[in-house]
């Protein structure tokens, strides 16, 4: 028998290099290519879509307001250390933004932006502890299937609360105040020759 497997450290995780996504999901270093650009491009809609309207006051006339939105936070969940790509805490549970490294109290709200490399531990292991740590809502979106799940937790369990695709003009809770249209989210495809 082979001996146990040393469980990561934040250690480990600071020695890897900044072109890599780090994560520490059950005890093991998780390692990632920075995204792509399908990746990059649907990510960086996502908050020009969401962060205008949400990222503000409430009250605010611009829009619904009520919400911290972050890029690609730093979360630590016990061992577990995670980085959605978007996640957003509602102002009336964080009322003031903390000054921190790294963020303890769980967000309401998680965006993973699926890429081949890391679709399976999204689905899965990272599914799992969003689940456990009470993440009210997660968002999966595959730029190269043009899709967005929107899941909501009820009872501990994730329930899809609509599968949206394409060019759909959709409401999407927790974000539902808003319209959103997806055909912005993926990049234009270049014409063949």
């Amino acid at each position: 028998m082979g001996q146990p497997k040393r469980r990561a450290t934040y250690e480990d995780l600071m020695q890897v290099p900044d072109h890599q996504v780090a994560e520490i999901i059950d005890g093991e270093l998780v390692v990632s290519p920075r995204p792509a650009s399908p990746h990059a491009y649907a990510a960086s809609v996502i908050g020009m879509e969401v962060g205008p309207p949400f990222h503000r006051g409430v009250g605010d006339p611009a829009g619904p307001g009520g919400w911290w939105i972050t890029l690609e936070p730093e979360l630590h969940f016990g061992d577990d250390v995670l980085v959605p790509d978007w996640a957003g805490w509602r102002r009336d549970r964080m009322p003031v933004f903390p000054t921190v490294p790294f963020f303890t109290q769980a967000p309401d709200w998680a965006c993973e932006v699926i890429s081949p490399s890391t679709a399976r531990i999204d689905r899965s292991r990272k599914m799992r502890i969003y689940a456990r740590e009470g993440i009210a809502y997660l968002w999966l979106v595959d730029p190269l299937e043009q899709t967005l799940e929107v899941y909501r937790l009820e009872a501990g369990r994730w329930v899809v609360v609509a599968v949206f695709a394409g060019d759909e003009v959709v409401h999407a809770e927790p974000f539902d105040a808003i319209q959103i249209g997806l055909a912005r989210w993926w990049p234009p495809v270049a014409p063949s020759p």
